[in-house]
């Protein structure tokens, strides 16, 4: 569908319109504020890690096998402080924000730098599927506990020099002593600590209360790496109710099934314009 001045008219009014909305996003909303995983940024943090690897972007470096763990911890050290707490505000999360914050709103997102929460959104609101930059767990993991990093990250970045961090900064498990890492679903090992169950039972709440019922489901920026979080549930909980609209603004990703077609909006859109 051609993306025109009405379209986007039109849209907003939906939205402005709507007195409940789900919001799904994905990496695209974070790339639309700036955070990108390459160029620029990744030059500026990792250069030294690009010469010495090849990798490209900070997303490959992630699942680099570095030999040590003093390596490992400098490459996440930088990769958390500049994706979680060397923030500046971002006015996409806040345009959004000035849209949805007078209605019944939830959002469920699988990115993982706390962007919603640190530009006003309500932190019970929030579902952060995939876990949270500002959190470390047990690697193995022997208890479903998470732990706050902001201190040590600090201290890693400040005190690491040619690629590394202090032994001594290494950070252990309070409980078992082994190793630890960071609070990212990437396997089976992932902790849905208390403060995930929580999040994850007020986003069903929020689902049950509003069954059958009108809803807008707003769709920003989730692309195909992990559909069944959010484009497929959402797909299919518009599909099964008639009152639901669904909206979808996402630059060469904004599609729709047929079924729904009727019910939907999609808009192949930078979603910071859209936003502004």
């Amino acid at each position: 569908m051609t993306v025109t001045k009405d379209l986007i008219d039109k849209t907003i009014n939906v939205i402005r319109s709507a007195k409940t909305i789900l919001i799904g996003a994905g990496a695209g909303l974070s790339t639309a504020a700036g955070y990108t995983y390459s160029g620029e940024r990744f030059d500026k943090h990792f250069s030294d890690f690009s010469a010495k690897y090849g990798f490209t972007d900070m997303y490959s470096g992630g699942f680099y096998p570095y030999e040590t763990e003093e390596e490992f911890w400098a490459f996440w050290s930088r990769n958390i402080y500049c994706n979680r707490y060397d923030q500046p505000k971002s006015e996409v999360h806040r345009n959004l924000l000035k849209l949805v914050k007078d209605k019944d709103y939830f959002v469920i997102t699988t990115n993982v730098d706390h962007l919603f929460q640190n530009n006003g959104f309500d932190k019970l609101r929030l579902f952060y599927t995939q876990g949270d930059y500002g959190l470390l767990q047990c690697a193995t993991p022997c208890h479903n506990k998470t732990y706050d990093n902001e201190e040590i990250i600090r201290k890693m970045i400040a005190e690491q020099k040619d690629m590394r961090i202090p032994s001594e900064l290494i950070p252990k498990c309070p409980r078992c002593g082994g190793k630890m890492t960071t609070n990212l679903r990437v396997d089976d090992k992932f902790v849905e600590d208390s403060g995930w169950q929580q999040a994850a039972y007020r986003y069903k709440k929020f689902l049950s209360s509003h069954i059958g019922g009108e809803i807008v489901f707003l769709e920003l920026g989730v692309g195909g790496n992990t559909p069944g979080i959010i484009k497929y549930p959402f797909w299919r909980m518009t599909a099964e109710n008639p009152k639901a609209t669904y909206i979808c603004v996402n630059q060469g990703q904004a599609f729709v099934p047929k079924e729904i077609a009727n019910q939907s909006i999609t808009l192949d859109m930078d979603i910071k314009m859209f936003l502004s």
